[in-house]
């Protein structure tokens, strides 16, 4: 009986980790939920002012199918990207993963087909596939 007792309370806890939050719902893996359905974790916290739309920033990304296999990466090359938010020179995934950004921060998103949809699809992206972004916040511009 003590042991039915103790794996119902550890089961209990279990339940409980999941938390709400203002501007999404938190999960026990980490990741905030946004009402678009972008999920996002913060892997190192920056500092400064927050990006918001129509700052011009410079970031490092890469981008990845769930199972780890790189579609796109820019970490290690000599230019960072310059993208305006909000600007549609982005995904709907990334131009929202951006918003809220301090430099130095490196974000962790998950995003569906319809936040990662584009004008035309290099051949190793599938249009129905959910992709991982890790982003990095270089720079605000302006």
């Amino acid at each position: 009986m003590r042991s039915l007792l103790l794996l119902f309370t550890f089961l209990f806890m279990i339940g409980c980790k999941n938390t709400n939050r203002l501007n999404g719902n938190s999960t026990n893996d980490g990741y905030t939920t946004t009402q678009s359905g972008l999920k996002y974790k913060i892997l190192q916290k920056g500092s400064g002012q927050q990006a918001i739309a129509g700052n011009e920033v410079l970031i490092r990304e890469t981008t990845t199918y769930l199972n780890g296999t790189i579609l796109y990466s820019n970490e290690t090359s000599k230019s960072p990207v310059k993208v305006l938010i909000g600007g549609n020179q982005a995904t709907s995934a990334v131009d929202e993963g951006l918003r809220g950004m301090r430099v130095g921060e490196i974000r962790q998103l998950i995003a569906g087909p319809d936040l990662v949809k584009r004008k035309s699809y290099p051949q190793n992206v599938s249009p129905d596939s959910t992709l991982m972004i890790k982003l990095i916040l270089q720079e605000i511009i302006k």
